[in-house]
Parts: C-alpha cells; structure tokens; sequence
C-alpha cells in the first residue's frame, strides 16, 4: 500500500488537492452527502473488486468526510503535524527556563487544582485557569535556584472539582509514566523527566518485503514464575528472536494496563509504556536494539475502547459520563465492560492522533496492529453478527462513520509522516477496502490478520480424523481473502494460548508432552503424529495464507502449556504466566526441533520471498492421496498429509523447467522427522503437462511430510 502522494492536505507544508476543494463551512458543512468528492483512484479499487460499483456513494461519502477532517485540521490547527503533536502541550510540559506547563481538557469539571508531594498533597494550593473549549492551563514557575518545581519521580494528581460539587482524584490523561505501589490496587501518576534521558542510536530498520511476526508479551517473556522486564527481553529474547529468522516484533501489553490479567486490553494510561516492566528508557533500549539487529517493531495499539477505571484510566476524568466517551449506552461495550470512544469529538480525535504520533515520536516504534476493528468499524461492534461476506453488511446505518473515518486519518497521517510505517487491523468481518489506500476509497491499512486460519486449525484437530481431513477445505481457508489486500497468516496467536483454550501443541499431544519429550527414546505414536503435523501445519500456513506470517512466543517450538495470568481464580499464580525458554536450551528435548524447523523455515523464505510474492497457484488437493501441491515465489511446496500412506515417483506439476533440489525438509532428523528423503536428489522435469502445469516430474514423499523445492536453473534475486 502506497498513499504517499494522497489527495489533499498531507501537512501544513504542502496544501494541495487533487480533486477540486469543497468549501466546509456555515450551513454547507452538514452536506457531505450531497456535495461527496470524487475519489481520486477509484477506478484501481474497482479494477480489484468490480462488486463495489453500486456502493460508490457509500465509499464517496467516507472519502469526503475524511477529506473534511483534513481541511478542517488545516484551518483551525495548521494541520496534522502540528495536531498530532498535542502531547508537547497537553499534560505535563518542561519549558526551557524550567516553568512547568499543566494542561488539560475537562469540559465537565467546574475546578480543577494539581496536588502533590511538591506542594505536600494541598488540594487548593494551586488551580488551572479555566481557558476555551473546555481547557485548562497552570503555570509553575522554576525554583529560586532554577531548578524544577516539580522533582523528577515525585507524585501528581489532579483534583477535579465537578459541577455536581463531587471532588475526584485523577491521572492525567496524557501522563508519561505510572507506576502502582506495593499492596495498593491503583496506579500513580509519577513525574517523569530524568537528567539524563536515554537517547536511541539506532535508525529505524526498512520495512521488510516480507513481514516475518513475533508476537511478544514482555512480562510472560521468561521461564521464571515473576513478571519479566524490558532488560530481560532485550538481553535474553531479541538474541532467539533474530535467530529464529523473524524480522518484526508486536510487544502486546505495552500501554499501561491497571489489571495485568486484561492481556493489555483494559488500558488505563494511554502515553505511559507499562512500568510493570521497567522504565520508559529501558523499553527505548529494547526497541533501539532491536533496531540494531534489523528488526522491526510494532505496538500493539487498543484505541477500540479503554478502561472502565474512573481514578487511574479516562473515564469520568471530568466528573461526566462522556468527555473522551460517548454517553449513555453508545458509549458501554457490552461484551468487554469497557468505554467507547467518541471519534467524531475534536478533542479525542487529538488524544487519539496524537498517542500514535507519540509512540512513533518518541520510543520509535515502527507501527502498529490495531486491536478490535471490527468493533470500531460498527455499531454493533461485530457482537452477534456472522459476517456472511454479503457486501450489504459493509455499507448502511450499521457501519460507525465516525470511527471508520478516525482510522482513515490515523493510516493517512502515519504513512505520510513515516515512510516504512506498518499497520495492521484486527478485524473479522471482512470489510471490504480496508487494506487498500485512502486515495481509492480505503480505509488505508497494509496489512489485515487472516482471522479464520486459526480457527480452522483447531477445528479440524477437534472434529476430526487424520484420515478425514478435507485439503480442498483446508486451500480454502487459507487462500480465502480480498484479492490485493495483504492478510498476516497465523496458525495460532495468543488467543489459542490462553487458559480455557489449548495450544496446536496441546491439541495434537496433550499429557504426553510433560513425560514423552525426550530425543534420548524413539518417539510414541502421539508425540511423533504431533510432531509431523504441528511442523506442517506451520509451513503450510506461512507459505499459502497470507502476505505475511505471525508467531506467538514460544508456540514455535510447542511451548507445553496454556497462559493464564495471576489472579483470584488461580491464587494469583505467575506459574503459567512465563514462557519456559529453558526447555529450548535442553539438548535432549525434542522442543528444540520444533524450534530448529520453526527457524529454518523463516531463513528459507528469508531467501526466496515467498510471502511477497502473487498468491500461489495450487496445482493438486487430493482427497484420497492427502496431498496437496503448490508454487509460490517459483518455490515448489508439496505436502504430504495422510497419516501412513508414502508415495514413491508421486508425480507433481510445475510452471517452470529445470533442475529441483530439497530445501527444506519436514521429515530431516533434525527437526524431529525420520529422515526418509535424501537431500543429494536432484529431480528433473519433464515437458508433461500435469495438472495445469506445463510440466511435471516425479518425487518421493513420504507420510506426514512436507518438503519445499526451488529450481537451481533460476536466480532468485529477491
């Protein structure tokens, strides 16, 4: 996805429109709809799926509010740039002679006063001026000494006088860093501006041509029953993760969340990187080294819905029901007992456009997975609708504008500003667009997650035989999605990990996987099935479903058990809230061939870019056989599934003539297989058409084996 060059105002530098302007003002801003802009590129999107004609008024609509948002960003902030940097005026703010500058947005509050350890917690001492829009301002002048007035880790609140006469004690939202103290259930808004900051020295690697994902939760990321830091995982997991062959990390949990059980889902303070972990500047030295080591890396971003919490997170910060929410029931997530944001507000617009702009600003992170699309994307929130793929369903009252056009602005600012910006949407309904540029009518994200693979994985090991497994159902699966739009495949995430769930692993071996994991004795009929396939299944799901691949930590070498975080139900136990990395470094487990399969398939298609790469062309899927074949990236895949059946001179199709030679191998010894094929084969074509293929040879493949062939007489130059 490209938009750099998007229609209309792209910063204040550079206020240009490709399309004649509208004039958005007085009585005629209402009229969107009558007076909706052409789309500039329309004609691309519809090229791509001809069955959105008869929504262009829907799609021209969209693009004209989004088109509004812009103008309106230029006439009254002097653009985005300067808009999206309200976290250097919002908040707590240190200005050269050593004033500190309080501001902050309360419409609903009738006082509002700072306290803390640096007036001895006086509630009245020092008051805001109430300022327009519902802003309010406090100057602190610098020391005698001209030192701060404020210590850097001393404690703040503001105290909010409501108009109800209630006094509340809040965090400000865009507090820096908070940190909860032992024995106590809220958090601190702590002052943070240290003397000697820690300052990044790496540059932001390029975007990968091929998005290789490992998922992370830095405080599960240890073997040890504690919550892990951000110095563990830069000394101890980025060294596994760039061995692995990944290119790109997605740290979950980052934003402060109250509730650590919440998976990093219930945030609280939205600028503040969770000090559950450590300090800010140690999570700036995981991401800078990451970067050393050619590693991109994204945040987990939850702008979907926030925290219910009223005296550590956003709501009720002013004493209303709305403020950053809307009111009422629009503004209550049902399923998630969470609030929901008001896009179509100013001020949250800011909030919100400004956050993205932090993290990137200021830790340097690379981009973002957008968590809960779908219930942005609807009024419904996705909640008991199946998402038929009748398109329908994508356009109409159901649809929430307000939110659509927010992540619209969000895609367009962040690929204008950043060049190699990645972002992601967690969405399950198949929106139609969503991943195509702004400029022909889409929403503007690079890449979706292929949310049904998953899925499919574990129904079909909970519903079915090996010998019933349907290949024409499984291609389905993973080759179903929206012709150039990019989808990240998965064959399992942290969904699949959690407690009251089950791993691929778990699911394949069980119990055996605690007694029956030794290499030092030949393999049981359980762990050897799991073996094979949990290999397979990976393989196929990185080379045919999707544009780019995504792992969640530990589950590429079978981590053992589920993940379930300390609370009341388990006795507040870290003991399956850690990844057991050790079991890896233990030379007689057989966890360490999962890892070394898991590795090695990432370095092969490291070389020969099989994820940047057109969708694959799947030349067979028999049933009887339990084979499938495929080409991608001029890389042969075949796949053996049936459970006991080799085939001996099975012959294949392929585009492309020449000489074939193993790359990758399921069934080598190394990887836990038996093997059965010999590496030093060359297979050479034949001019017989097969399949659909202008040629074919013959090749042996063994049961519950899948083996990756690449044509020596071609210069793979990826």
């Amino acid at each position: 996805m490209n938009e750099r060059s998007l229609c209309g105002l792209v910063c204040r530098k550079a206020v240009t429109t490709l399309v004649p302007p509208l004039v958005w003002s007085g009585a005629n801003m209402a009229d969107a709809e009558d007076q909706a802009l052409p789309i500039p590129e329309f004609g691309s999107l519809l090229r791509l799926d001809p069955y959105l004609q008869p929504y262009e008024k829907d799609l021209r609509r969209r693009f004209s509010l989004f088109q509004k948002q812009l103008l309106l960003l230029e006439e009254a902030e002097g653009g985005f740039d300067q808009f999206t940097r309200s976290y250097n005026s919002f908040g707590e703010q240190r200005q050269p002679d050593g004033t500190l500058v309080f501001k902050e947005w309360a419409p609903g509050a009738e006082a509002l006063f700072l306290t803390g350890d640096f007036n001895g917690w006086d509630k009245f001492s020092h008051p805001y001026t109430h300022m327009d829009f519902g802003k309010w301002e406090l100057h602190l002048p610098p020391n005698k000494d001209g030192t701060s007035p404020v210590c850097h880790g001393s404690q703040l609140k503001v105290v909010v006088h409501t108009k109800d006469g209630e006094r509340l004690y809040r965090i400000s939202p865009w507090a820096k860093y908070v940190t909860q103290q032992r024995d106590s259930v809220v958090y601190d808004w702590v002052h943070w501006d240290p003397p000697s900051p820690y300052v990044l020295k790496h540059p932001r690697p390029k975007k990968p041509r091929s998005l290789r994902i490992y998922e992370s939760h830095v405080g599960i990321a240890s073997p040890e029953g504690r919550i892990a830091s951000y110095s563990n995982f830069t000394a101890n997991v980025l060294p596994r993760i760039k061995d692995l062959g990944y290119n790109c990390i997605q740290l979950m949990a980052i934003m402060e969340h109250a509730y650590y059980a919440s998976f990093g889902y219930q945030i609280t303070s939205f600028f503040a990187a969770s000090s559950r972990y450590g300090t800010p500047d140690e999570l700036k030295e995981l991401i800078d080294v990451a970067h050393s080591m050619g590693i991109v890396v994204l945040l987990d971003m939850v702008h979907s819905h926030a925290s219910k919490n009223t005296e550590d997170g956003l709501n009720r910060f002013d004493g209303s029901d709305s403020c950053f929410f809307h009111g009422g029931s629009r503004g209550e997530h049902s399923l998630w007992d969470s609030r929901l944001f008001n896009y179509s507000s100013w001020e949250v617009l800011r909030f919100l456009l400004s956050n993205l702009r932090w993290w990137m600003e200021e830790y340097r992170f690379d981009g973002f997975r957008f968590d809960g699309v779908t219930s942005m994307l609807y009024h419904h929130h996705g909640i008991g609708s199946g998402f038929s793929g009748d398109y329908s369903e994508y356009f109409g009252l159901q649809v929430d504008e307000d939110s659509l056009v927010y992540l619209m602005l969000a895609n367009h600012i962040l690929h204008s500003l950043y060049e190699d910006c990645i972002t992601i949407a967690e969405d399950v309904s198949g929106m139609p667009a969503l991943c195509r540029p702004v400029t022909e009518g889409g929403c503007g994200f690079d890449y979706r997650l292929a949310m049904a693979v998953p899925d499919k994985w574990i129904q079909i090991l909970k519903e079915y035989k090996d010998e019933d497994w349907n290949m024409g159902d499984i291609i389905y699966t993973l080759t179903n999605r929206r012709y150039g739009e990019s989808c990240i495949a998965y064959a399992e995430s942290h969904d699949q990990a959690l407690v009251g769930d089950k791993t691929l692993a778990f699911w394949l071996m069980d119990k055996d996987m605690y007694t029956n994991m030794s290499a030092m004795v030949p393999m049981n009929p359980v762990i050897d099935r799991g073996i094979q396939l949990h290999k397979m299944i990976r393989l196929i799901t990185h080379s045919l479903g999707g544009e780019g691949y995504l792992n969640f930590m530990g589950n590429e070498f079978g981590h053992p058990e589920w993940l379930d975080f300390p609370r009341q139900g388990n006795n507040e136990s870290y003991h399956y809230a850690r990844r057991q990395f050790n079991l890896v470094d233990m030379d007689h487990l057989r966890y360490q061939q999962l890892y070394a399969f898991d590795r090695d398939m990432n370095r092969t298609e490291d070389k020969y870019g099989w994820l940047s790469a057109p969708p694959a062309f799947v030349s067979a899927k028999h049933e009887g056989d339990k084979v499938i074949v495929f080409e991608r990236a001029n890389v042969l895949f075949i796949f053996n599934f049936h459970p006991s059946n080799s085939y001996s001179g099975y012959r294949v199709g392929v585009g492309a003539p020449g000489k074939y030679t193993i790359k990758l191998d399921s069934d080598a010894v190394q990887y836990g297989g038996h093997g059965r094929l010999d590496h030093s084969t060359e297979f050479f074509t034949e001019p017989l058409p097969f399949n659909e293929r202008s040629y074919s040879m013959q090749v042996y493949i063994p049961c519950r084996t899948a083996i990756v062939l690449a044509n020596e007489e071609i210069d793979y130059c990826y």
